[in-house]
């Protein structure tokens, strides 16, 4: 039994493009927006309850930022002030990669978008939309998600 396994330019062309087609979708995917807050949906994290321990204050620097992960969740504190903290989801709104503690500001290495740390607003895009605020609280703990 004799198999024929003659290449065809066309055959080439046709493989070579399925290739790049299913090589772009991948990638893409991996930039596409998520439903975990690049469209506002839900403003609390999953697996955050009131009442969460965060962080102890003493490790976010005032004027600063820290990344956490709680319970899988990505989170970023910041203190703007003495004995004031505040949390948002550290889901970038523009394509849901996930931004970093950068000082005063909240960075996304996927396309460059910033936020501020104190407020979360938009400091440069592609991003249009501030992060999502976390309600918390300080006590004598630490910080805690508020319900």
């Amino acid at each position: 039994m004799d198999i024929d396994l003659t290449i065809t330019r066309r055959g080439i062309i046709a493989v070579g493009g399925a290739t790049v087609v299913g090589t772009a979708a991948l990638a893409l995917a991996g930039c596409a927006a998520s439903s975990s807050g690049t469209d506002g949906g839900n403003p609390t994290p999953a697996g955050l309850a009131a009442g969460t321990e965060l962080a102890p204050l003493s490790t976010i620097p005032v004027g600063g930022s820290i990344d956490v992960q709680i319970e899988g969740t990505a989170l970023l504190l910041s203190q703007p002030e003495e004995g004031k903290a505040v949390a948002f989801s550290a889901i970038c709104r523009h394509q849901g990669c996930v931004v970093a503690a950068a000082g005063a500001s909240l960075d996304c290495p996927c396309h460059g978008s910033r936020y501020d740390a104190a407020t979360g607003a938009v400091l440069n895009g592609p991003s249009t939309k501030p992060l999502i605020e976390i309600p918390v609280k300080v006590n004598a703990d630490g910080v805690v998600v508020v319900a």
